[in-house]
C-alpha cells in the first residue's frame, strides 16, 4: 500500500461515526441499498443494517450504484426482526422511523447528534407496523408537492445530510468517535478480499 493510500484510509477512519446508523427494512431493490451505502460512506456512517423479513437475503449489492461503497460500509443482514432490533439497540440509544404520522417531527426538528438508528422502509409499503411499535419517534422530510414520497435512496440522502450538518456543527468530525476496538474491526472489514460478494 502506498503512503498516500494509507494516509487516505487514516483520514477517513478518524471521521467514521459510531453513533449513527441506518436500518433498511425489506427494501427490494439492491441498487437502492447500494445507493444508500454510497451516501452513508460519504458522511462517515460505518455500518448499516439490512432487515429482510419478507424478501430474500442479498448475495451481492448493485456495484454500479454503490461505486464500491460496499467495501467501506459494513452491511449487517438479518432475516429475523427481533435479532436485528436487539443488535441495533445494543449499540444505539434511539430508533427513529421515517413515517408520515400525526406525531412526526421534521428532520430539521430532530436531534441527530444523539445516538440514533434511522429506519427506512421498502419502496411500496414503507416501515412495518412492527417497527413503528418499537420506534422512539417518527421523522419526515418536509415536502410541498403533490407526491408525498421520495425514492428511498433520495430520502435517505436528504435525511443523513441533515444529520451530517448537525453533527459537523457539534464537532463530531473534529475528533475521533470510534473506539480503538471499533476502528480495528472496521479496518479488518476494509482489508478483506471478498467484499464484492458480501
Amino acid at each position: 500500500m502506498t503512503p498516500e493510500r494509507q494516509n487516505r484510509i487514516d483520514e477517513v477512519l478518524v471521521k467514521r461515526q459510531n453513533n449513527i446508523t441506518l436500518i433498511l427494512e425489506n427494501v427490494h431493490d439492491r441498487h437502492n441499498i447500494s445507493a444508500v451505502m454510497r451516501t452513508a460512506d460519504s458522511m462517515g456512517i460505518a455500518e448499516i443494517y439490512v432487515l429482510n423479513t419478507n424478501t430474500e437475503m442479498f448475495k451481492r449489492w448493485g456495484s454500479q450504484s454503490s461505486s464500491s461503497a460496499a467495501k467501506w460500509v459494513m452491511a449487517h443482514q438479518f432475516d429475523n426482526f427481533a435479532a436485528c432490533v436487539d443488535a441495533v439497540k445494543s449499540k444505539y440509544e434511539k430508533i427513529y422511523t421515517t413515517h408520515l404520522a400525526a406525531n412526526a417531527k421534521t428532520i430539521y426538528e430532530t436531534n441527530f447528534t444523539e445516538s440514533v438508528a434511522l429506519v427506512f422502509g421498502n419502496e411500496k409499503e414503507g416501515v412495518s407496523q412492527e417497527m413503528l411499535a418499537i420506534s422512539d419517534g417518527n421523522i419526515i422530510i418536509p415536502q410541498v408537492g403533490m407526491i408525498k414520497s421520495l425514492n428511498i435512496s433520495v430520502a435517505c440522502a436528504v435525511t443523513i445530510y441533515e444529520a451530517f450538518r448537525q453533527k459537523f456543527a457539534a464537532g463530531h468530525y473534529q475528533n475521533k468517535s470510534m473506539s480503538d476496538a471499533e476502528s480495528a474491526k472496521l479496518l479488518e472489514f476494509w482489508d478483506r478480499d471478498d467484499w464484492k460478494l458480501s
